[in-house]
């Protein structure tokens, strides 16, 4: 067993877990979303990023391509949401929460996307 590739998999099927129980629920409920939630999302989705980086291959391109979308993503909604807590201090209304978990679920698809592109190669793999 490769233990390399057992934590390159395990972030990304974690990154896309995190990812799905952050949106879950009503997407303009505030109580349903947790700001710590989001943050372990956005970590967990950077240190798959950076696991994405020593790939030179096509595969591994696209990988890249994908956590970096999400990553992208994920950021602009924890800035959004830092954004309407302290800057101009309304807290998260159902407006803002929609508008957070939208982009969110935007990260999911291409957290969906990574997970679909590692199940594939996997089973192209001869072992």
């Amino acid at each position: 067993m490769n233990l390399e590739k057992v934590i390159f998999g395990f972030f990304i099927v974690l990154s896309l877990t995190l990812n799905v129980g952050f949106v879950l629920g009503e997407y303009n409920n505030p109580e349903h979303h947790s700001v710590f939630e989001l943050f372990s999302v956005v970590v967990v989705n950077l240190i798959a990023t950076g696991l994405k980086l020593g790939d030179s291959s096509h595969i591994g391109a696209v990988l890249l391509a994908t956590s970096l979308v999400a990553v992208f993503e994920l950021l602009t909604a924890a800035l959004q949401w830092t954004y309407a807590v302290h800057i101009i201090e309304t807290g998260v209304t159902p407006e803002v929460i929609s508008s957070i978990v939208f982009l969110a679920s935007g990260a999911l698809v291409a957290n969906i996307i990574s997970v679909v592109i590692l199940v594939a190669e996997t089973l192209m793999s001869k072992v």
